[in-house]
């Protein structure tokens, strides 16, 4: 494993202050790259068998859509409390934060969430890592501001890159693998420094703990939080073919590689953003029984983009705002989509289901 950091913590130090973080609380961040221990208190998740999951993605543009959205968030939460949220990506538009003390951090995160006061399992995703234009993931390292702002903030879980959260943590009832594909997929490939490498330190040490985690895991549900997904409908595509594409790696090739090799059968769900839309995929034969779920249309929608993939789909809009809620109970899975009015807030219960 890398044993120093660029911050020049050690690893031996960041991870044994960040299970003094985490030893207290029943939602538990297994921290296997560089990590950060938590300066203030984090929310606790409501405790209980039942867990009420909001799924939202793409959202952190600190406008109008993503204030309807965390509107429409805050009505359902009333009514229904939320045990925690997942953030799949595309946290801080368009390029990233400058460091843990950017206030787009408070902008287009903390103000927007106001009474949402749960933890937030967030993803990187290729906005958050830019590095000369908006997206392109050129700038791998600039995540890690992300990682640091996991001290600074009492909703905001992101120990480190990658990751896991057991909820509860005893017996658990959900584990979910929140993982970092952004080295996979960048439009500005890391060329210049190994670390970053298809089959760099990096990602080789993300492989094998996620190899290690799936298979160590006692939940009922396994899910893994991506940014980029595998399927989808939405115009940036499957990887492999991420953009209609033929180059390598920007085409994801090494992205679709990962997800079949270490994913794909293992989990019931892959949770994804990216492509600004809604959507519930079927499982295909290529997802050994594992489901697609798109939920990128917290901040921004496809728009006038039409839909490009084939594949099959329980529901899917490409042009609306909206979250998805998933409740996970022993021996089921349920899904619900709620569609969100840009102008007022309102909210539309459009897809209600089990998907598990």
């Amino acid at each position: 494993m890398h044993e120093q950091f660029s911050n020049g913590i050690g690893r031996r130090e960041v991870l044994a202050g960040a299970a003094g973080v985490v030893a207290g609380l029943s939602l538990v961040g297994l921290t296997p790259a560089a990590a950060v221990p938590a300066e203030v208190p984090k929310f606790a998740p409501k405790a209980g068998r039942h867990v009420r999951v909001l799924i939202t993605g793409d959202a952190g543009t600190g406008t109008r859509p993503q204030w309807a959205v965390a509107d429409a968030a805050r009505e359902y939460h009333a009514r229904q409390p939320f045990t925690l949220a997942v953030g799949l990506g595309d946290n801080i538009y368009d390029s990233g934060p400058s460091g843990p003390d950017d206030e787009q951090f408070a902008t287009k995160f903390e103000n927007p969430n106001a009474g949402l006061d749960f933890p937030w399992a967030m993803v990187l995703g290729n906005h958050d890592t830019s590095g000369v234009f908006p997206g392109d993931g050129g700038w791998l390292a600039r995540g890690n501001h992300e990682v640091e702002y996991h001290a600074k903030s009492a909703r905001w879980w992101m120990p480190s890159r990658y990751y896991s959260v057991r909820v509860p943590e005893q017996n658990p009832v959900v584990e979910f693998f929140v993982l970092d594909l952004n080295p996979l997929a960048a439009y500005i490939p890391p060329l210049l420094d190994p670390y970053w490498a298809v089959d760099g330190p990096y990602m080789n040490e993300q492989r094998a703990w996620l190899d290690r985690a799936l298979a160590e895991s006692t939940a009922q549900w396994k899910i893994a939080c991506t940014h980029h997904p595998y399927l989808s409908n939405g115009p940036h595509g499957d990887a492999g073919n991420y953009e209609g594409l033929p180059i390598e790696p920007i085409n994801g090739v090494h992205a679709k590689r990962f997800f079949e090799d270490h994913v794909l059968g293992k989990v019931s769900f892959v949770l994804s953003g990216h492509d600004h839309t809604l959507q519930v995929l079927e499982p295909t034969p290529a997802t050994l029984g594992t489901r697609q779920i798109v939920s990128g249309a917290a901040g921004k929608t496809a728009g006038g983009h039409p839909r490009t993939g084939p594949h099959q789909a329980l529901f899917e809009t490409q042009h609306e705002l909206g979250f998805m809620v998933m409740d996970l109970a022993a021996n089921s899975a349920n899904l619900r989509i709620l569609t969100v009015d840009p102008a007022s807030g309102a909210s539309t219960q459009v897809f209600d289901r089990r998907i598990g």
